[in-house]
């Protein structure tokens, strides 16, 4: 139907972050999550990109409560949909939610990332590197240095270079976090690796990134 084509659902997943003053405020912004669910799972990547957006957007305005009990349901469906379009959408969400909900539920949120970074489908393998860093500037610094640290080297290792370029972008992120100690035993072994990669394209990011990684580490 005329309801399917991609333009159509791209102004759709914009609109929706919107919404929230027409369902009657913050109080029922939760009632914009299904529609932005099922959005974020379609095919088309500049579609499922739009409706992250607009949920990330609209995250901000739930209250604590409704996080737990709307937008932390929604991250975890998508986290462990068949489909891998849901896999990647699902990335996107987990910075913005993680700040504001109890231990319990911190504790299942990382291990969800840690599954999205060892997925089977290098695809979802790279949406995750791509938010490690991002992730990282909010998780609490024991975390990112138990978890966190590892899952990055792990990337930064992955058979894909498309996925170590995106661990390398992310770096930086994660040593401006940890004690200059700490970047030096976990961090640097990694990044000197990928200055000599096999791939041209991870080298590039690292000179790309030179600056911000010299003044990171």
């Amino acid at each position: 139907t005329i309801y399917d084509e991609d333009e159509v659902l791209l102004a759709l997943a914009e609109q929706l972050g919107t919404f929230t003053p027409l369902v009657g405020g913050p109080e029922y912004v939760h009632c914009l999550l299904p529609p932005l669910e099922s959005l974020a799972t379609v095919e088309e990547t500049v579609v499922r990109d739009k409706a992250v957006e607009s949920l990330r957007t609209i995250a901000a305005e739930h209250s604590s409560q409704d996080l737990e009990n709307h937008f932390v349901p929604l991250v975890k469906r998508l986290s462990q949909g068949d489909w891998f379009t849901s896999r990647t959408s699902a990335c996107g969400l987990f910075s913005v939610v993680y700040p504001r909900v109890n231990a319990n539920l911190k504790a299942e949120l990382r291990l969800n990332f840690q599954k999205l970074c060892e997925d089977d489908t290098p695809m979802v393998r790279r949406a995750a590197s791509g938010k490690l860093g991002e992730f990282a500037k909010c998780m609490e610094l024991e975390f990112v240095k138990s978890d966190l640290v590892k899952l990055f080297n792990n990337l930064a290792s992955d058979e894909q270079d498309s996925v170590r370029l995106l661990a390398v972008e992310g770096c930086s992120s994660i040593a401006s976090i940890l004690p200059d100690e700490d970047k030096l035993t976990l961090l640097m072994p990694t990044v000197r690796a990928a200055a000599q990669d096999k791939s041209w394209r991870v080298r590039y990011m690292v000179a790309d990134k030179f600056t911000e990684l010299q003044n990171a580490v």
